[in-house]
């Protein structure tokens, strides 16, 4: 048996779990992210610990990016008695808007020890660039 040693922490369990705080595919519960910028690219990371990477669906339609995930409980057998269970299961959401700066063609997923991270390259037309000042002597006249 596991002995219970904050209080505080099974008091937020059964106030998540009176106010529906598992995600349904209705009303998803939030993940939390990280998002920075490193070099040409937008790094954003997602917290999904103990979901499977078939479990996450990542889709961009014009420029709104969506996450959703889903943690399924884990497979129990028979004679199996719960003595804790702290975990939140269900679906996660998140949808960010993206800038119109962000390729999306490219976007970059990796899943590894329960963090999604996508690495969107910023657009070649919103990065800096230099341009060449010509000179007087240089432009051909037009004369009609």
């Amino acid at each position: 048996m596991l002995m219970r040693t904050d209080p505080f922490r099974e008091m937020d369990r059964i106030v998540q779990q009176l106010s529906g705080a598992s995600g349904t595919w209705s009303k998803p519960s939030v993940m939390p992210m990280d998002a920075y910028r490193q070099g040409d690219e937008y790094v954003i990371a997602f917290d999904l610990p103990g979901v499977s990477s078939d479990a996450i669906d990542i889709d961009v339609e014009r420029n709104m990016l969506t996450v959703k995930a889903e943690r399924r409980p884990s497979g129990k057998s028979d004679g199996v008695q719960m003595e804790l269970s702290e975990r939140p299961l269900g679906v996660f959401s998140r949808q960010i808007m993206l800038a119109d700066t962000l390729d999306t063609e490219h976007i970059q997923a990796d899943y590894d020890a329960g963090v999604l991270t996508l690495r969107i390259p910023i657009a070649e037309r919103a990065k800096p660039r230099k341009i060449t000042i010509g000179s007087e002597s240089g432009r051909k006249q037009i004369s009609g």
